[in-house]
């Protein structure tokens, strides 16, 4: 993934990420009748953010930003990753992150990358009414998956975390099967339960397809690719990949712990691990435990508490499963993101990342529904946008565009023939709101900003709460132009720096 630095260069791929109820469908009868239904009704949302990150990781136009704007459209991901970015597993240092950028910078965009494709997976499964088989599959991914990164390290891979991932969506298909299955599920788990026949010749006497070949499926879909999608493919045969083998070795050991400690199969996994890790057996034993355990908080910090329970029952531990999502301290989070403002200011900085840090500080900082940076259109008629974050759009490359009326004036050339920040309020500027203007943005009352270049207006940040109609008030406001005024500055120094 390759970052643009051309100045301003703020193009970001919007997507609606409204969260749609469920809807009540007869149950698919074939693999690509399940694929269709999975992908388009019943985790539309994961196949958006998937098709948006492969479409950001085919262009070399679009980089770090581009990635960072896909996740910030969902502010329940963005809770998430965060959080999840700032456990000791990928944040050793413990250097809080408290925005997107910064993760991506800290971490790596190519880690941010597949921990969103996890967290979105999971944000998609996890809305349903998980029966006992999605969870037993849940568990069983997630601890596979700690097993396999595990051995990479010790294996000393150039990307445990990649191996993580594959091994962690190896099973997609099962997972999204389970989650939304009715009838059809209900008649595999009776075939299982009778012994009469294994669980893949159940899928195949009940669907007329094995689980495995609708992951096969969902992932050309929502083109996961990589190692994940050959993972899939290998399943039931050998790879020539050794990293194929360790998300199949994850696999192992966890049926093997199912068995026991002093099973066959799982005395095979630890000379296997051995082997491959050069590692005493004794050491193999101690690690296989910590992972369980590790595997049991990170089912929780995804929001798979069933899962979790699952993992420690089968290792006999107790551990506290509670998973509330973090209430955000609005104070905290605006402090923290103007020191990452200040420490960018401060350097020869990147302007693109000033820019989405400040729309990013005013957006989670202040609890805003929409916001958005555009900028002047060459004959000043018309504002476009460059970076938006929480806009409902039906196309996917929509972009949001301000119409600059002067006569009549309208809210737009207001808020540029100033210097100041602008408070509009239906009530007291009903005349600034005009017809377009309402069928534009909505009679809401707004914050906007004027942007400035050498003392000459370029664009606009304007913010509402359009969608939960929650009122501004005055410490909203001296906050938004806080933030704002960080951009103009920051602008100014950009400027000189190159002049």
């Amino acid at each position: 993934m390759t970052s643009n630095n051309n100045p301003l260069d703020l193009t970001v791929i919007p997507m609606d990420l409204q969260v749609v109820p469920p809807k009540v469908i007869t149950e698919p009868r074939s693999l690509n009748e399940w694929t269709q239904v999975l992908c388009n009704e019943e985790m539309p949302i994961f196949s958006n953010t998937a098709l948006s990150i492969h479409n950001i990781l085919s262009d070399d136009r679009k980089g770090a930003m581009e990635l960072a704007s896909v996740i910030l459209q969902d502010p329940n991901l963005t809770v998430k990753l965060l959080k999840i970015s700032n456990s000791p597993n990928y944040n050793p240092s413990r250097h809080k992150m408290v925005t997107v950028s910064r993760a991506i910078i800290m971490i790596g965009s190519d880690i941010i990358r597949e921990l969103t494709l996890v967290c979105s997976f999971f944000e998609s499964i996890l809305s349903s009414i998980n029966k006992q088989q999605a969870n037993e599959e849940i568990a069983q991914a997630i601890h596979a998956a700690v097993h396999a990164k595990s051995i990479a390290i010790a294996m000393n891979d150039p990307s445990p975390e990649e191996v993580f991932i594959a091994t962690l969506l190896n099973r997609i298909g099962s997972i999204s099967f389970w989650c939304f299955c009715g009838e059809q599920g209900e008649r595999i788990q009776a075939l299982i339960n009778k012994g009469n026949c294994t669980r893949e010749e159940a899928e195949k006497k009940v669907l007329g397809f094995k689980l495995i070949e609708l992951g096969a499926c969902l992932s050309h879909a929502w083109k996961l690719g990589s190692l994940i999608e050959e993972s899939i493919k290998a399943v039931g045969g050998l790879s020539k990949n050794p990293r194929v083998g360790l998300v199949q070795l994850g696999y192992e050991i966890t049926e093997s712990l199912k068995e026991g400690i002093g099973s066959k199969r799982y005395e095979a996994c630890i000379r296997k691990v051995e082997a491959l890790t050069k590692q005493s057996k004794q050491v193999i034993v101690e690690s296989f435990k910590t992972n369980t355990s590790a595997a049991s908080d990170i089912a929780c910090q995804f929001g798979a508490t069933d899962a979790a329970m699952l993992i420690q029952n089968r290792a006999n531990q107790a551990a506290d499963e509670e998973d509330s999502t973090p209430v955000i301290d609005k104070k905290q989070l605006q402090f923290q993101i103007s020191q990452d403002i200040t420490a960018i200011i401060s350097e020869r900085f990147d302007i693109n990342l000033l820019l989405e840090t400040v729309i990013e500080g005013i957006h989670r900082g202040i609890g805003m529904d929409r916001t958005v940076f555009s900028m002047l259109v060459t004959d000043k008629q018309s504002l476009k946008e460059k970076l938006s974050l929480g806009w409902r759009k039906e196309l996917y490359d929509q972009k949001v565009i301000f119409n600059i009326s002067q006569t009549p004036a309208n809210l737009f050339f207001h808020a540029l023939s100033g210097t100041h920040a602008f408070w509009a309020k239906p009530l007291d500027h009903a005349k600034l709101y005009t017809l377009r203007d309402v069928n534009s943005i909505g009679k809401n009352e707004c914050f906007m900003m004027p942007i400035f270049s050498n003392k000459i207006p370029i664009g606009l940040i304007y913010a509402d709460r359009s969608i939960t109609k929650e009122p501004l008030t005055e410490e909203d406001f001296n906050t938004f132009k806080y933030f704002s005024q960080q951009a103009n500055i920051g602008l100014t120094i950009y400027r000189m720096q190159r002049g």
